[in-house]
């Protein structure tokens, strides 16, 4: 659709306000009729040379700021933080990390370190299966260890949302 000059006008206050693309859009069918997918909103914005505003996170209040700083020191970081650093050894557990570069064939992957100190890869697959590449060829980790790394895996593929 082509807008003339006081309806670009009108789209450029839009943007300058922080309204969000899908709000322009809703705007646009209310006050001139135009009908418009997201990505024409879109592209229209960017014809324009628009840039949308951020819309910027809310900064902490003085109470919060004073109740951080009363907090006490932080606390140290789990296994699993530690487990992707060089020369980090978990303390009596099993440390995972998950990779940000996923290995080649794998949906996820990342690292391992056993409680007796050795390490491994790991990765899932396609079809869910759960591989483990050794760094000692032959070493089979103990059956508790195996069941603290699964449980483990569980918890940091929780949160990054698996």
């Amino acid at each position: 659709m082509n807008l003339d000059e006081l309806q670009r006008k009108k789209v450029a206050a839009w943007v300058a306000e922080g309204l969000k693309l899908s709000e322009i859009q809703n705007r646009l069918q209310a006050e001139f009729g135009a009908q418009m997918t997201y990505m024409e909103v879109r592209l229209l914005v960017d014809d324009l040379k628009l840039t949308p505003k951020d819309i910027e996170p809310p900064k902490p209040s003085a109470s919060a700021l004073a109740a951080g700083a009363a907090a006490p020191a932080k606390p140290p970081a789990p296994e699993s933080a530690l487990a992707g650093k060089p020369g980090a050894k978990p303390a009596g557990g099993v440390a995972v990390s998950v990779d940000q570069l996923t290995r080649a064939g794998a949906v996820v992957s990342g690292k391992v370190t056993f409680s007796d100190g050795n390490r491994a890869e790991w990765y899932l697959d396609q079809t869910g299966r759960l591989g483990l590449v050794t760094q000692q060829p032959g070493y089979r980790p103990p059956a508790a260890d195996v069941q603290q790394f699964q449980t483990a895996l569980d918890a940091e593929l929780s949160k990054l949302g698996f």
